[in-house]
């Protein structure tokens, strides 16, 4: 051994140790993996116990959590000082909540979990120092596609197919400057790309999300949406790249039917004499909002002694104002000289002054002139710029293919 370096020494008593070692390793018993924790709304729940519930009438904070042996003391604390994270006193009846308890032999209920909605909640410490902080389910988005053929109306073809109902709010307000959703008829159809919200871990849907693409048929004629963003903001043009965001929507409300057209020479219902009708009158249950079909000013708020009980007047642009009379009543926030946005709601269906029924006496004037706005074409909005047109050509054409796919 002597001719041996220090290194080979330190070798071979490293190997035969080993050699030792490896035998006495294969006496003892293998050890098991240790499993991954458990987490549920950030917290690890490995030692702890769930209980779910949900929010009663007529019930508040205090009955929740004294009935988990949770002190007055500890509710009147969080109930004071964890508003700005969530105000308890905000709590909805039919809302989830969720208890996580220690596994003594007398449980304690550590965390409050409240559902705020589907993906936020707020969680409360309820023990050592008392704290709160909200927190985001992890959302995933699907790419999902529908076609469907209307044989008596839209609602129940998308419901046939499986399709969540706020799908035909989208497509309703992607199409609202285009296509009356209250004409569509048996023999149209639509095809549709868009995506799905999924909760992580959940099989079913909770949402939609963006509509990416849509082909609509109504009336024999073929409308393409798709969805492009230009300038940061995401609109919908059709396949040669026209906004299909008009001007204006095709009409203030949704309504019943369409109960005096524009007219130079109507029996008026009331009066019965024949006089000129400048407007549409929808009728609609009372009540019904009522929106502003464009972006504009409020010039006038009133009551018109003529019979047209209380009205408003929007200006929208130096060319276009609309008028909205017998309101049962203005929305919170409309006066003189607000800005209002195309679609918010301004007013509600009445029957104010002259009325024989609820309805919306709506007028539309372009340079001072009344105009029937049941024949008028809105403007389109910004079409895709030019900077802009192969990158959307290449959107369209990805689109095209995948709608003929299906």
């Amino acid at each position: 051994m002597k001719n041996l370096t220090p290194f080979l020494i330190v070798l071979l008593f490293l190997v035969s140790c080993g050699g030792r070692n490896e035998n006495s390793e294969s006496k003892k018993e293998v050890r098991k993996a240790k499993p991954e924790p458990v987490y549920l709304y950030g917290i690890c729940i490995d030692s702890l116990d769930i209980s779910e519930g949900k929010v009663q009438k007529n019930e508040f904070l205090a009955n929740i959590l004294q009935k988990e042996g949770v002190s007055y003391n500890t509710v009147n604390y969080i109930d004071r000082n964890c508003r700005k994270v969530f105000d308890v006193r905000k709590i909805k009846v039919g809302n989830k909540y969720v208890f996580l308890k220690t596994r003594d032999s007398i449980p304690t209920a550590k965390y409050w979990i409240y559902e705020i909605d589907r993906t936020s909640y707020a969680v409360f410490q309820l023990t050592d120092s008392i704290a709160a902080w909200k927190g985001e389910k992890e959302v995933i988005t699907k790419v999902e596609h529908v076609g469907v053929e209307i044989k008596s109306s839209l609602w129940n073809a998308m419901a046939e197919a499986g399709c969540d109902y706020s799908l035909i709010l989208e497509l309703s307000d992607i199409y609202a400057w285009t296509i009356d959703f209250f004409g569509i008829q048996p023999g149209d159809s639509c095809k549709v790309i868009f995506e799905e919200k999924y909760i992580a871990g959940d099989t079913v849907p909770f949402g939609i999300g963006n509509v990416i693409a849509s082909y609509f048929k109504n009336k024999g004629e073929g409308k393409y949406a798709f969805s492009f963003e230009q300038g940061g903001k995401k609109e919908y043009f059709d396949e040669n790249g026209d906004n299909l965001r008009k001007a204006f929507l095709k009409a203030p409300l949704n309504y019943r039917r369409i109960s005096s057209t524009f007219s130079e020479a109507r029996l008026h219902p009331v009066h019965k004499i024949v006089r000129p009708h400048h407007g549409v009158d929808y009728a609609a249950p009372s009540g019904t909002p009522v929106q502003s079909i464009g972006d504009g000013t409020v010039i006038d708020k009133g009551w018109d002694k003529k019979g047209g009980g209380n009205y408003l007047k929007i200006k929208h642009n130096s060319t276009y104002t609309t008028t909205y009379m017998h309101l049962k009543g203005f929305a919170k926030g409309i006066s003189k000289g607000s800005k209002v946005k195309q679609g918010q709601t301004i007013g509600y269906v009445g029957m104010t002054g002259t009325a024989t029924g609820p309805h919306l006496d709506f007028r539309l004037q372009k340079n001072g002139t009344y105009i029937d706005p049941l024949k008028f074409k809105s403007p389109s909005a910004e079409p895709v710029k030019k900077e802009n047109m192969e990158a959307f050509r290449h959107c369209v054409d990805t689109m095209l293919r995948v709608m003929a796919s299906h």
